[in-house]
């Protein structure tokens, strides 16, 4: 087992499973009360957040070398979904494969806690080889547009990803509440939150679009409900996971509500270029990996340096 999960941590695993209950029972209630109206959607999302919620779980419980390998396998299926989706030259097959093998590198500077090359490894190392590699197998057409979109790729997939396993092997010193798996926690709960909260408020208040030519779903009132949502949960539960006083935990439901809003519309913007709709089929409801975790690609390097500035 996880040897320093905390208490805070566990309970916090069971409330959230306690939400999902109660998700589950309303679902299941507008089915049997309102058949005429088609929930087929909410139905198969609702079972996602079940089997996301417990693979997550299992990784937080057993070990932090698990939590850290299901992180980096997370970061691998949003890079593929990724590379599936953009234009790639047949000559760029041999730098995708080091596009890939970038992926455990920059995982195992995680899991040895050595913050200098973790932060360096993808955008300084990757960034000045994979151009190289490309201009003696790939030749130069195309060569801007191959180089920018798989340094796009690495950036979001891998190295922003990579900042939320980071986050669970920061010292228990910063966070004596709850400990790396705290801080771990504590953003990926507030950037889902901040998700369904968006959708939500944009469903029942939305009347102005916020970005109508990137994603035409997004509306101005969507994006304020849930980030008054946001910051509201994380004054909630910033005591059971964190260090956080009153004003470090509003600030960090700030941060966590904008960038996460930046991060959906960012990929939505990419995938509307590609046009396509979805990343992927992985999970029903929601699309691909790449489609759960876009905000994430921007709360989490965003969230940890506010953390590792101000307690390490």
């Amino acid at each position: 087992m996880f040897d320093d999960l905390s208490p805070n941590v566990a309970w916090a695993l069971v409330g959230i499973y306690a939400i999902l209950v109660v998700a589950s029972v309303v679902t299941f209630a507008l089915v049997r009360l309102l058949p005429g109206r088609n929930f087929h959607e909410l139905v198969l999302r609702v079972q996602s957040w079940w089997v996301m919620v417990t693979l997550f779980s299992l990784a937080m419980v057993l070990s932090r070398r698990g939590a850290l390998v299901f992180l980096g396998f997370v970061s691998f299926l949003a890079l593929k979904e990724y590379l599936s989706l953009i234009p790639t030259r047949r000559t760029d097959r041999r730098v995708l494969l080091w596009a890939y093998l970038a992926i455990p590198v920059q995982y195992y500077w995680v899991a040895a806690e050595r913050y200098g090359f973790f932060i360096i490894w993808v955008p300084v190392y990757m960034f000045l080889l994979l151009p190289a590699i490309m201009i003696v197998h790939s030749g130069t057409q195309g060569f801007l547009r191959a180089a920018g979109s798989l340094h796009w790729g690495l950036m979001a997939c891998v190295f922003s990803l990579s900042h939320a396993a980071f986050l669970l092997v920061l010292p228990d010193s910063g966070n004596p509440v709850a400990g790396g798996a705290g801080w771990l926690l504590f953003l990926v709960f507030l950037t889902q939150a901040n998700d369904v909260g968006q959708y939500l408020w944009g469903k029942a208040l939305g009347r102005t679009k916020a970005a109508p030519e990137v994603s035409p779903g997004k509306t101005v009132e969507g994006f304020l409900g849930g980030l008054g949502t946001t910051t509201v949960l994380a004054l909630a539960i910033a005591p059971l996971l964190t260090p956080f006083d009153w004003r470090f935990s509003a600030v960090a439901g700030l941060i966590i509500g904008f960038s996460g809003f930046i991060g959906d519309v960012t990929i939505s913007a990419i995938k509307r270029d590609l046009g396509v709709k979805d990343s992927g089929s992985l999970l029903p409801g929601h699309g691909g990996i790449l489609d759960r975790v876009d905000s994430l690609t921007y709360t989490a390097p965003l969230f940890f340096h506010y953390v590792y500035y101000f307690y390490y």
